[in-house]
């Protein structure tokens, strides 16, 4: 018999035989990465992040966090409702009850000392004066885009609750065009660093979308020991 050598075969076939082994490489490549994220989206922020403690008394505040506290712009620390009070009772109504920074006296005052901030790349405040574009608040007209793209840097810089509000719009279409895949990516970003309602709604699109019923219990169950009631 002779051998035919890989020299003396069609030059299409060759083609098709290599563009097969890589589609198939991508294809293995692809499940691996999957499985990896998968084995780190379970494995991972069972815990709630410490920018969910209190920066005076250090206590986790409960959940809903914007019920029983108040983002403070100068230093952008979440102060619970107790450390607030106590502050009050010892006469300090005008100044920030943990960096002691005298508190804006106007929407303008305290759009300047949010921006001030921005302009020093925190994170946080990028995360809040996206807030502020998105709600047409403190003075400022309606700007989706643009609170889009200060929530992109600020989850760059590694804002968990940018994630978050990035995964809302996308996921929604609010302002700008609906992406589903790019929502969830953010949801299991926040969700990996330990953020309660990204966990839960991670569940709810298992639940909902996929129907992966046993994924999105195990998805709830992790929420539901961090605190989250809904």
């Amino acid at each position: 018999k002779t051998l035919t050598s890989c020299a003396h075969q069609p030059r299409a076939l060759i083609y098709n035989m290599s563009d097969e082994a890589a589609a198939a490489d991508l294809a293995e490549s692809a499940d691996l990465a999957a499985l990896n994220l998968h084995q780190r989206l379970m494995s991972s922020g069972h815990e709630r992040p410490e920018g969910d403690a209190c920066p005076i008394c250090f206590d986790l505040i409960e959940l809903p966090m914007k019920k029983h506290s108040r983002i403070k712009t100068c230093c952008m620390k979440n102060v619970c409702n107790g450390c607030i009070l106590a502050a009050e009772q010892r006469g300090i109504y005008d100044r920030c009850p943990f960096c002691r920074t005298p508190c804006p006296s106007d929407d303008a005052s305290e759009l300047a000392m949010i921006q001030k901030r921005v302009s020093k790349r925190d994170a946080a405040a990028m995360y809040h004066l996206g807030n502020k574009y998105c709600c047409a608040r403190l003075g400022l007209t309606q700007d989706v885009p643009r609170a889009i793209e200060l929530w992109t840097e600020a989850a760059e810089l590694g804002s968990i609750d940018a994630h978050y509000q990035l995964s809302v719009v996308y996921y929604s279409g609010m302002g700008t065009e609906e992406d589903k895949p790019r929502a969830i990516h953010h949801w299991q970003q926040a969700a990996m660093k330990g953020h309660v309602e990204s966990r839960h709604n991670l569940g709810a699109v298992e639940h909902d979308d996929n129907g992966h019923y046993q994924l999105a219990v195990q998805h709830w169950m992790i929420s539901a020991k961090m605190g989250f009631e809904k």
